[in-house]
């Protein structure tokens, strides 16, 4: 097995952790400086930093402590447009544009922002207007509607980051590893798309699993290194993720390859019930 050559969105300074929310609460920029400083030297391509309900200031403050502790750039994560533009009237470029989590069809205003400071979006097609997409056919009408927004703002493809959403694996009862397998593919052999990038949070595909499986040996690892396994051939290049993981390209025979095709194949109930052999036996 060799190392996944994965580009980490690292995903530790997010308020939703509670020692980050800890950092956060109690001002303490030198714990945050220390995070990111941490992340990087584990090699972070970029650092994900989210202060979730905090202020606009706060961000500000948070961003420029954030780039006095490391040269890596930055990915501003909010959905509200006055962070979010705050953070990008601070952000240092000398590092690198930074990437803006995330733009969806539901949130498009934020485009807008790029007259602010240029940014590289995550554009997330798990979503449309109508709300969330359940079809490969959805998704991938929700990335050309992103790609020409994107276009009329002068945003080269080599800057766009498709997200097209991940669901648990161990609750996906809908079949969403099914959509976003054929959604990759084709994003993959669509020229339109020539020169863009992919990206997933990959902790999500994991969260509630237990830790080990009955022999011992880790749950959660193997999982999603099974999903880089088969999407990282399909153009995913990028993930948000943790860097204390251990992301590997797993051979054919190994079990969590194998428990990864059959839920694509058999989605539904099917797939749970899959995923919950592969933990206890």
């Amino acid at each position: 097995m060799s190392k996944a050559p994965i580009n980490i969105i690292a995903e530790s300074l997010n308020d939703s952790v509670p020692t980050t929310h800890a950092l956060y609460e109690s001002d303490n920029m030198q714990g945050i400086q220390e995070l990111a400083a941490f992340q990087d030297a584990q090699g972070a391509a970029y650092i994900d930093v989210n202060v979730g309900g905090f202020s606009a200031d706060f961000f500000a403050q948070v961003i420029r402590s954030v780039q006095s502790a490391t040269n890596k750039p930055l990915a501003l994560d909010s959905p509200d447009p006055t962070l979010i533009e705050a953070g990008l009237k601070i952000y240092d470029n000398s590092a690198g544009l930074p990437i803006l989590n995330s733009i969806s069809p539901l949130r498009m205003e934020m485009f807008e922002l790029y007259k602010v400071k240029k940014f590289r979006p995550i554009l997330l097609i798990s979503e449309n207007e109508s709300g969330a997409c359940h079809t490969a056919d959805e998704t991938i009408a929700s990335a050309k509607l992103l790609l020409a927004k994107a276009q009329a703002f002068g945003i080269p493809n080599g800057d766009l980051i498709f997200d097209p959403g991940v669901a648990p694996i161990g609750s996906d009862s809908e079949g969403n590893l099914a959509r976003l397998m054929e959604t990759m593919q084709r994003f993959h052999a669509d020229s339109a798309f020539a020169g863009c990038h992919a990206s997933v949070g990959l902790s999500n595909f994991t969260v509630m699993l237990p830790p080990k499986r009955k022999d011992g040996s880790p749950v959660k690892s193997p999982l999603e290194s099974a999903f880089l396994t088969r999407t990282m051939p399909l153009g995913l290049d990028y993930i948000i993720g943790s860097v204390k993981r251990n992301y590997e390209i797993l051979p054919e025979e190994h079990p969590a390859v194998q428990c990864f095709d059959d839920c694509v194949k058999q989605p539904g109930f099917d797939a749970i019930l899959r995923v919950r052999r592969f933990y206890k036996e």
